[in-house]
């Protein structure tokens, strides 16, 4: 198992679409949510996620293929 943490940073378009959700279940990685800013017309999320390797890069790809875009996250820090 492994943990990463990344920040997910959604189009307009995307808001309301359950992005995290899915990706957790669709590929067997655990989130824990680190800190967010979400609004109607834009947002981001930090995130932890926890799993095999090979399931968080397949999710992480999955989570870019759906219109997200995903940044490395060191430490808790977000400006």
């Amino acid at each position: 198992m492994v943990r990463v943490r990344v920040k997910f940073t959604y189009p307009t378009d995307k808001i309301t679409v359950p992005v995290i959700d899915t990706m957790s279940k669709r590929f067997s990685i655990v989130s824990n949510i680190r800190r967010a800013n979400v609004q109607d017309h834009s947002g981001w999320v930090v995130l932890q996620l926890e799993g095999e390797e090979s399931d968080i890069k397949a999710g992480l790809e999955w989570v870019r293929e759906q219109g997200v875009h995903v940044d490395p996250v060191e430490g808790d820090n977000v400006h």
